[in-house]
């Protein structure tokens, strides 16, 4: 059995970080996630799905997400239910997330100055396991691609193929 989840997509409010009775930190938030496809209206859709992360998770989430920040979350899907006062069974789908990777720094979210020849800083990927490392990166607009002390970007065609001799293939 499986229950796994990758979500995309972008925050539609600031994260809402509490702690529980035990001072456990959690942290709750929605992302919005487009879907592949056109509504009737020939207008794009999304999904607004909740995702709730734990401990340390949970902190650096409410620290570094925004309303409107792009982010990766991997986890899995809960489906819990409780009574409400008017003693009727309510039924909650949310995420429970398990790494929160930050697609886009701050810089590139609110206009700086990423262009002016130097790369980004680096977002932080967050996660309660797996590799822990910082893999999502903030783009750079250096284009510093180095062969034979030659500077120049090799995707730059825009779809025209590239020459590629054996020498630059790994295997």
């Amino acid at each position: 059995m499986l229950n796994r989840i990758i979500l995309i997509g972008r925050l539609t409010r600031d994260p809402e970080l509490r702690y529980t009775p035990a001072g456990v930190a959690v942290t709750q938030f929605t992302l919005a996630v487009d879907r592949n496809f056109t509504g009737q209206n020939g207008e794009r859709e999304a999904d607004f799905i909740p995702v709730v992360t734990w401990r340390q998770l949970a902190e650096t989430c409410a620290n570094y997400l925004r309303k409107g920040r792009l982010a990766a979350v991997e986890g899995r899907i809960q489906v819990r239910n409780y009574e409400n006062n008017e003693g009727k069974r309510v039924y909650v789908t949310e995420v429970i997330a398990d790494n929160v990777r930050f697609l886009e720094s701050a810089q590139s979210r609110e206009g700086g100055n990423a262009s002016s020849g130097g790369s980004m800083p680096e977002e932080p990927a967050f996660g309660g396991g797996g590799n822990g490392g910082n893999s999502a990166r903030g783009n750079s607009n250096n284009n510093n691609f180095s062969r034979n002390n030659n500077t120049q970007d090799p995707f730059s065609g825009d779809g025209k193929p590239i020459d590629i001799s054996d020498d630059d293939l790994p295997f």
